[in-house]
């Protein structure tokens, strides 16, 4: 009796462990990989994986599982380079619905964002690791080494050239939750009525627009450049095939974003890369699998 009741109780501490980390493995798993899925499809394999662990063998819950989900991660981006070549247009991370205190919300955005999340994709997959569990998760690098097995000098290499790979895409000039709101609020007040001259001051002469369909529905396959080609693009659009869709600011990705309605279906997903008071980057996702699960938490 004795031993089924040790059992038992050494079930529900495992599973309190896991947990209580569970957020950080998510948000490990999502920054990592950019889709929702792959995200809790590879928490849910390191929860299987830690319960078929021997406790004798974990000094650390929080080391042992973010090494697991890393590792998966890895594993998995590897496969997935594969798949994202044979994509159809481009390839977008999956829209993530966020709600965030205010204190919390820059720090959020930063490391959330659309922008962050292409701008990772220029990494290899131990790169991107080294690069987040040093950027975003603060780890030191002894740390990091162990759970990328490399060693510490290694690593710090990694995260140099990493660095210096990404140097050009970040932007110097971090943006206030307060401007990317009210830019995200003139877009939607100009392309609604359908004012070219309001979106163009909106717009940087470069900005470019990209489209996930994944080839299911009707989208722009390569990116527009330009601000007369993408704000004439979107003005056609909505008077063509949106002339009765609705459009309200959500926050995406921990940024005030455009979540747009045909009838009471989500038709995409619009979030925004402001560089210095214009709009550098509009990424659309339009790709039905990719905004499937936000459909479940988005009230209609």
């Amino acid at each position: 009796m004795d031993t089924e009741h040790d059992s038992a109780a050494d079930s529900i501490n495992s599973l309190e462990a896991f947990n209580h980390h569970r957020s950080l493995l998510f948000s490990i798993a999502y920054r990592m990989l950019g889709t929702v899925s792959d995200a809790e499809d590879i928490v849910q394999e390191t929860f299987l994986r830690w319960q078929q662990t021997p406790r004798t063998r974990v000094r650390s819950a929080k080391n042992y599982l973010a090494t697991t989900i890393t590792r998966l991660c890895i594993d998995h981006l590897r496969s997935a380079r594969v798949r994202r070549e044979q994509y159809v247009g481009p390839w977008l991370p999956e829209p993530l619905l966020t709600h965030q205190d205010p204190a919390e919300q820059v720090e959020l955005a930063d490391s959330l964002s659309m922008a962050f999340l292409v701008m990772l994709e220029r990494l290899s997959p131990i790169e991107r690791a080294v690069f987040l569990l040093r950027e975003v998760f603060e780890y030191d690098y002894p740390e990091i080494a162990q759970i990328v097995d490399k060693s510490s000098e290694n690593c710090r290499q990694i995260l140099r050239r990493s660095r210096q790979h990404l140097a050009a895409e970040r932007p110097r000039f971090p943006v206030s939750p307060q401007q990317q709101e009210q830019i995200t609020s003139q877009f939607l007040a100009a392309s609604s009525q359908g004012n070219l001259q309001d979106l163009l001051t909106l717009l940087a002469k470069d900005v470019t627009f990209w489209s996930d369909s994944g080839g299911q529905v009707p989208a722009a396959l390569k990116p527009i450049r330009g601000a007369m080609k993408v704000a004439r693009f979107l003005l056609a659009i909505q008077q063509k095939w949106l002339p009765t869709a609705s459009a309200e600011l959500v926050e995406i990705n921990g940024q005030s974003s455009l979540l747009i309605r045909n009838g009471n279906d989500i038709h995409s997903v619009m979030t925004f890369e402001i560089v210095e008071g214009y709009i550098q980057t509009i990424y659309s996702v339009r790709n039905p699998e990719k905004l499937k699960r936000l459909s479940e938490f988005v009230e209609l």
